[in-house]
């Protein structure tokens, strides 16, 4: 049978107290229904049902693929009701695994496990033990310990209320008995709402086995309803970061102290300070130093690199023995090629620095080509943008510009020449020459200080 997913996905999450939807919060800088959705990916889902309700247009434009189909779910009548949306698009022989877009930490792994019983005589049902089950419905089994029914908490009983086996909600079943079960459903409950566990009574009383399946955590069958909630997971989701990191060799001064919002690449002998931040696609080779409250976004450090304090790199490509910082900010399109140096309060874009080049304090280099082993002084602008075009500049091999250096591009600097300090260079200047454009000194003896009125 083919796999086919439905994500309940139509809740208004008011104790979220925001008008974003719930199932779009972000984890670790993905939407938690984000998080969900690419879970299921990794199982080859031959379909995706989301159902959406409150805020569905947001959802559907944050969230749209070809891969996902999106079922409206009008009235929010419960689980069931939200289920039964779905029905009529799934194959008629398929397994349905039914998730919550506000449970982002369930792993494939442990559906892949519950799927195993998603058959024609049996279905699987993902339960947990937990020390304080409130707010749960309760398995409840009979005298062979078979599961027999969901009772949820404003229905139960006081005896039904000391079960500490709990329902996560998720189900690996087949079309065929979601067919057979979803129209006998009732709203005859505390809660008046069609309860997708209902399904379960059903399911035994007809003899299907239903099988149980615990996860590794509880963590991963946890579900949203609050902020308070969210950073709890989110401090889950990244101490399973710090945890794979370090598995993996790399050395982190305190593991409640990072922040992997993308996908983070490793090697050997890397070491990472508190307070750093990784998002998108970011790439470590051996050796590599981060100091601490550095942001890196989408970029490849190659070996030995050393990134000091509350440096930000976005869109970056650093090829290796590079320092970089403290304080500087790389933005998209710069690349420094081996040795080369970007120094503290150094603001780089579109900038490719050769080797051994040396841009070290207080400098905007954009829209820039360096050459190998050339120094630009403290306060150099690369003056590229004449309010309509970003234009070029060309700084040769070995030259050297002179501190509040303004170069206006486009203008190229030969090679081995050198930009005295405090100089406006409008044109190309040759190989090996000196250039200077300072003003003759004024002096006025004796000028009399102005006094306040």
């Amino acid at each position: 049978m083919s796999l086919e997913v439905i994500i309940l996905a139509a809740g208004q999450g008011t104790r979220m107290r925001s008008s974003l939807p719930k199932v779009l919060h972000a984890l670790a800088g993905k939407s938690m229904a984000g998080h969900v959705i690419d879970t299921v990916r990794s199982l080859n889902s031959a379909n995706i049902y989301l159902v959406v309700g409150h805020g569905a247009d947001k959802v559907r434009n944050t969230l749209a693929a070809k891969d996902i189909t999106f079922v409206e779910q009008l009235e929010q009548l419960g689980t069931g009701h939200a289920v039964t949306q779905a029905l009529p698009k799934l194959n008629k022989n398929s397994q349905v695994l039914i998730l919550y877009g506000d449970v982002p930490l369930i792993k494939a792994a442990t559906l892949e496990k519950l799927l195993v019983h998603a058959t024609k005589t049996s279905l699987g049902l993902l339960t947990v033990n937990l020390d304080n089950p409130s707010g749960y419905g309760r398995i409840i089994r009979d005298e062979q310990q078979k599961v027999a029914a969901i009772v949820e908490q404003k229905d139960a009983n006081a005896q039904q209320l000391e079960v500490n086996e709990v329902n996560t909600g998720i189900l690996a079943v087949t079309s065929q008995q979601l067919n057979r079960w979803l129209p006998q459903l009732s709203n005859n409950n505390a809660q008046g709402e069609y309860y997708l566990t209902d399904i379960i009574a059903m399911a035994y009383q007809e003899g299907t086995q239903i099988e149980t399946v615990q996860p590794a955590s509880s963590a991963e069958v946890e579900g949203v309803n609050n902020r308070l909630q969210l950073a709890a997971l989110e401090r889950v989701y990244q101490l399973e970061q710090a945890n794979a990191l370090m598995a993996a060799g790399v050395g982190l001064a305190d593991p409640a102290r990072i922040d992997v919002r993308g996908e983070l690449s490793t090697a050997r002998d890397i070491f990472i300070d508190v307070g750093c931040v990784f998002e998108g696609q970011v790439e470590l080779a051996e050796g590599v130093e981060i100091g601490p409250y550095c942001v890196l976004k989408n970029a490849r450090l190659g070996p030995g690199v050393k990134l000091a304090a509350f440096s930000h790199l976005d869109g970056v490509e650093l090829d290796g023995d590079n320092q970089v910082g403290p304080f500087a900010r790389l933005r998209p399109g710069t690349h420094l090629e081996t040795g080369a140096k970007i120094g503290n309060f150094v603001e780089t874009k579109k900038a490719q620095v050769r080797s051994g080049a040396k841009i070290n304090h207080l400098s905007y280099i954009g829209d820039a080509e360096v050459g190998a082993n050339a120094n630009i002084g403290a306060g150099t602008i690369t003056c590229n943008y004449d309010g309509v075009n970003k234009h070029l500049t060309k700084i040769g091999a070995d030259a050297f510009i002179g501190s509040n250096s303004c170069l206006v591009a486009p203008v190229e600097i030969g090679v081995g020449a050198i930009i005295g300090a405090g100089s406006t260079i409008r044109k190309n200047v040759k190989d090996q020459a000196l250039a200077v454009t300072r003003g003759e000194l004024s002096e006025i003896p004796n000028w009399p200080k102005p006094a306040k009125k």
